[in-house]
This record gives C-alpha cells, structure tokens and sequence, in this order.
C-alpha cells in the first residue's frame, strides 16, 4: 500500500498523546486513527481496567490496566471516553503530553445523541419525540439522575465541569479558561478534515496517519424527525448553554488557526487527504464504502456495537486483499471494542514501559 508522506523533515512526529475523547462529535473515528498511529509504532495505550474509565465518575490513574503508583512506568496514548481530571491524567502521561479534544455544534450533538443515548438519558427516553424535548427539555428533565449530562451540555460534563450549573458569562469564560491552559488544540466536528490537516501539522505526522473512515455512525431516519427551526435550534443551544459559549469560543480560535496555517494551503491539503481517503476506501470497501447494517457484515471483529434505538453502520472488506493490504483496511474500520481488546490481549505481554525507555522513543 502506496501513501503520499508529507511530514517535514524539521519535526519529530509527538507520540505521547492525550485525546479526550468527547460524546457524539466523530470522536470514535479519532480513537481508531489514534488505535493505529499507535498500535503501527508499537506505542503503548493507558487502556481501561474495564469497558470504560470509571465514566461518568471522574478520571483515576487507578482505572488504567497494568497503572502502578509507585513504579516510573508512563503511557504513550491515553484516548478512551472519560470524564476529565487532570491531576489523575499527569500520573499517567508524560509532561511533554499533547492534549487535544474535540467539540461540536450542542445542536448537531442533541440530534445524534437522542437517538444514541434514548434507552440510558432519562431525559430523552421520557420524552415522545425529538421535537418534544427540544420544544419543553425542562419537563423530562431531572438533574439528580445518573446520565442526566447526555441531554445537557455534555461537552462540559466530560471536560469535567458540572453540567447542571446555571449559565453565566464569567463561568462559562472560567471554564474556557481552564480548557485552554491545558489543551494544545481543539478540533472541530463540524469541519472534521480541516480539524485533522491542522493535527497533523501540530503533531507532525505524516498523511497516512490522518487517513480515516466515519466510524459509529448512526443510520440516517427521516429529515423531518431532526428537522428544526431556527427558533428549536437557538432553544436548544440556550439549554446547552455552557456547552454553546465552549463551541463558540473554540470555533474562534480554529479559524484563527486556519488564517496562520493558510487558506490556500489548507485547500491543497483537504484535496490530497480527501483523494487519499477516497483511494483507499476504493481499495479496501466494498461499493465503494457504503456503509452497511450489522448483519450483513460477516466478520465479528467488524459488527459494530448496538445502543440506542438506530442501528448503527459499519463496512465490508473487499475479499481477496494481500495479507498486508488486509491488515491495514481491517484496522480502519475495526470498532473501538475489538480494537480495544486487540490492543489489550498485545500489551498482556509485558509491562508498560519505564519513563527513561519512554522518553528515549
């Protein structure tokens, strides 16, 4: 398999990596870019003890399988779904960490997660429709019920804020504040590609790395269940208010970003990753990509996982690849579960690197 590099030669690609793995913003296909950065280079990924850290409680070094507090082993990758706490972080990951996340639209968000999350929000499985909620959230509203963040300002539940607090411009700057001492880059689910042209170079990697197929995606009902006005959508966004002023703020700065990487620039590089995309789901997918139901995948390794009340996609191989053409299309469009345990079953196999091998990677 042929990929057009173009990594500079004046940088050293960063491998300690931590990605805050946000709720229904495309994150799962950040985790399975970063899965194969990692698992390619032979990296080692702080992995949960579980299916997940502890979540929605938050983040403790201790949920990290093999983690040791008196020992000077560290992580290179730590990307799993958490509810954030950076003192716990920084007993695993190494100082020189890059921390990045990813945020989206609280009404692109609200969508995809009332469907996603219908049968766990308390919120959204009380409520008829989509429209209903959006129309009276406060109704099926409970703040004191677990799960209560999937259908209020998740994005600042899981950066570790407490969603039920009530908006205020100096609180939601304070948390902005926060966000911005501590991670390198936001990315923007809204503008997926440009998001990952500007990684690549924050992290210098080459092309290849940033190549990725959707995953977790939902199947698509009817445009008038999700439709919304724009009185709905500016309800919804003064309900995830918290969520909303992080968005905008974010959205800011991403384009600032873009102005410093280059406009013209930035458009030669989604060309070339969107062709290289393109070239490779030719080489690896079936109809060309097309994403299918569970049950017409054959491969257990490839079903997607079920929850929510859509079925959610997933892709078929092209039969008859070389062994190494496989191997690189299967782990593009491994599910974050059996990547995960793929990942865990080779870690098994000894210990976590010490801080003196780690820093010397």
């Amino acid at each position: 398999m042929c990929f057009l590099l173009l990594a500079t030669a004046s940088c050293r690609p960063h491998k300690h990596i931590m990605f805050l793995k946000t709720h229904k913003t495309g994150s799962s296909t950040v985790l399975n870019m970063l899965y194969r950065f990692g698992d390619e280079r032979g990296l080692w990924f702080a992995l949960p003890t579980s299916d997940h850290f502890g979540y929605p409680n938050y983040f403790s070094a201790h949920h990290v399988r093999g983690y040791q507090s008196d020992s000077q082993q560290h992580f290179d990758i730590l990307a799993n779904h958490m509810r954030f706490q950076k003192s716990e972080v920084e007993k695993v990951m190494p100082p020189d960490t890059f921390y990045f996340s990813i945020m989206g639209d609280p009404v692109t968000m609200a969508k995809s997660a009332f469907s996603y999350f219908k049968t766990i929000s308390p919120a959204f499985s009380q409520a008829e429709s989509f429209h209903a909620f959006v129309s009276k959230p406060w109704k099926y509203y409970n703040p004191y019920v677990q799960y209560s963040h999937f259908s209020r300002n998740m994005m600042w539940f899981d950066f570790g804020f407490d969603h039920n607090a009530n908006y205020s411009e100096s609180l939601a700057m304070k948390g902005e504040s926060v966000i911005r001492k501590t991670f390198n880059m936001i990315l923007l689910l809204e503008y997926f590609d440009e998001s990952l042209v500007l990684l690549r170079h924050a992290l210098c990697w080459p092309m290849e790395a940033i190549i990725t197929f959707s995953m977790n995606m939902q199947q698509s009902g009817s445009n008038e269940e999700m439709l919304l006005t724009e009185n709905q959508e500016r309800r919804l966004r003064d309900w995830n208010a918290l969520d909303w002023h992080l968005y905008k703020a974010f959205n800011h700065t991403f384009w600032e970003e873009v102005e410093r990487f280059g406009v013209a620039r930035m458009e030669q590089e989604l060309v070339i990753l969107r062709n290289l995309r393109a070239k490779q789901m030719q080489t690896c997918l079936l109809e060309d990509g097309k994403l299918v139901e569970s049950n017409k995948i054959s491969d257990a390794d490839l079903k997607p996982f079920q929850t929510g009340v859509k079925k959610i996609l997933g892709y078929q191989l092209k039969p008859d690849l070389d062994n190494a053409t496989h191997k690189a299309c299967l782990n593009m469009v491994r599910p974050e579960i059996p990547y995960r345990k793929l990942l865990e079953a080779k870690q098994s196999l000894s210990a976590p690197p010490s801080l003196e091998k780690n820093s010397k990677m």
